[in-house]
């Protein structure tokens, strides 16, 4: 299927369950926000605001695992290395699972000084503790959902994927009025409902594994630490960990900036803005994760054309999502922000805020689909670099700079800022890669509906 049929039916085939699951996913952290503001108030958001950068921490590791492993896996099925394929998936849950209770022990016995580092003000601290002393409780669960469902999605189920995200992200949504307003928990309540639903989640997973219809092999056999494996897990996954540790990073300096400049107000409205931005961003991450194992594959298989025409309909794809989304909320952000709260201060410097961070929207997609080209094919020094660009190397030093010339202003320009300049960094590098590749041929945008099988060969 993925060395054969039409790049555009087999693009739609498995970044459609994707975009549906992870959709769904993104969608259970604005409710999680709207319950949350509706029943607790704006300190209720701003703790689980300073709680969520940690929790990226947590899915830097998963993501970092997950993404390396399902690139090597496809990789190796392309190859034909059957082998191959069960040790890597081994060597992600081994993995995954040690990361995780490592991070679980850490978490407990540093929970406020944690929570003050990422910018727990004083009256943000308690909530923010209530929320955390739960969910941290999930990082196993988390770790190992997230790397076993990138294994599925690498051997092309990408429907089993769709399936994970869909029960752990539905039982979340309907378990939250349940917890926070029907037992009265809060925000604890809505810590509770999203640990119960990710373990759901890993349980599908362990099911789909244990049941064999997966093509990747299973057995306590596979279950040892090999280190080529975990090195180029690592090495591959590596641009991955950067970009959400960066992004934890980033939201922790966002967070204590926004302290000083804005006050509980503004980390709460940066933390409604982050669940709608990345709403928006969850499809684009569909597409690409849709995408990932096509590239892997026919990379492997030397098909070097059916490599180009994936890219370039994965690119224009998710250009005119990021576009939609563009035009929707530049027209009706009040709109959209009054879902989660009535404070008119939070609704006013929200709005304000949220108009800001759009404005380069439309650019992401071809970032992030760049980065997901990269860390597809192995390439682990620009997959790493992309990853770096957009939220370490630029928007961390624009954070620090703009506020001290514009002031609270200055810290949602950084982000349209860094949004240019990181399309820029990703559109040579990428021009650069294609160039190493087959001659464009049947590669170009004009041959993406052909469906050509064999591809060039070089």
């Amino acid at each position: 299927m993925l060395g054969k049929e039409k790049i555009v039916r087999l693009l739609v085939r498995l970044s459609t369950p994707a975009i549906i699951g992870m959709m769904v996913q993104a969608l259970y952290n604005l409710v999680d926000a709207v319950f949350v503001g509706r029943g607790v108030g704006t300190l209720g958001i701003g703790g689980i605001t300073v709680s969520f950068p940690i929790m990226m921490i947590i899915m830097a590791f998963a993501q970092t695992i997950g993404i390396g492993g399902a690139s090597i896996i496809s990789r190796r099925k392309g190859e034909g290395n059957e082998e191959g394929e069960a040790y890597t998936f081994g060597n992600m849950v081994l993995l995954s699972l040690m990361i995780s209770f490592t991070i679980l022990i850490i978490g407990l016995f540093l929970m406020v000084p944690i929570l003050k580092l990422f910018g727990a003000t004083e009256t943000l601290l308690p909530s923010a503790m209530e929320y955390f002393s739960v969910i941290i409780f999930g990082t196993p669960l988390l770790s190992f959902t997230m790397s076993a469902n990138n294994a599925a999605r690498a051997e092309g189920n990408a429907k089993v994927a769709m399936g994970t995200m869909l029960v752990g992200a539905v039982l979340n949504i309907i378990l939250d009025p349940v917890f926070i307003f029907g037992l009265g928990m809060g925000v604890k309540g809505a810590a509770v409902a999203t640990v119960i639903s990710q373990g759901a989640s890993a349980l599908f997973l362990f099911i789909y594994f244990r049941s064999g219809k997966s093509e990747i092999r299973v057995g306590t056999k596979y279950l040892r630490l090999r280190w080529p494996i975990v090195k180029e897990i690592f090495a591959v996954g590596a641009s991955a960990f950067a970009r959400a540790a960066a992004g934890s990073i980033m939201a922790a300096l966002v967070n204590n900036t926004l302290a000083r400049y804005g006050g509980d107000t503004a980390i709460a409205a940066f933390g409604i803005i982050f669940r709608i931005v990345h709403f928006v961003f969850m499809p684009i991450m569909g597409i690409t994760q849709g995408l990932q194992p096509i590239l892997g594959f026919n990379y492997g298989a030397k098909q070097y054309g059916r490599v180009k025409q994936s890219f370039n309909l994965a690119i224009i794809s998710a250009t005119v999502y990021g576009l939609v989304f563009f035009i929707i909320i530049i027209s009706i952000p009040r709109t959209i922000f009054g879902a989660f709260s009535r404070d008119p201060e939070l609704l006013s410097v929200g709005t304000t805020a949220l108009r800001y961070m759009v404005l380069m929207l439309p650019l992401i997609g071809f970032q992030v689909v760049g980065s997901g080209l990269f860390q597809a094919l192995g390439k682990a020094i620009e997959a790493l670099v992309l990853s770096l660009s957009r939220q370490v190397l630029i928007l961390i030093p624009m954070v620090i700079v703009l506020p001290l010339l514009f002031g609270i202003t200055g810290v949602w320009l950084s982000f349209p800022f860094s949004d240019a300049l990181s399309f820029i960094i990703t559109l040579f590098l990428v021009i650069a890669q294609m160039r190493k590749l087959a001659p464009a041929g049947k590669g170009d945008l004009t041959t993406i509906y052909e469906g050509d099988t064999a591809g060039a060969e070089v």
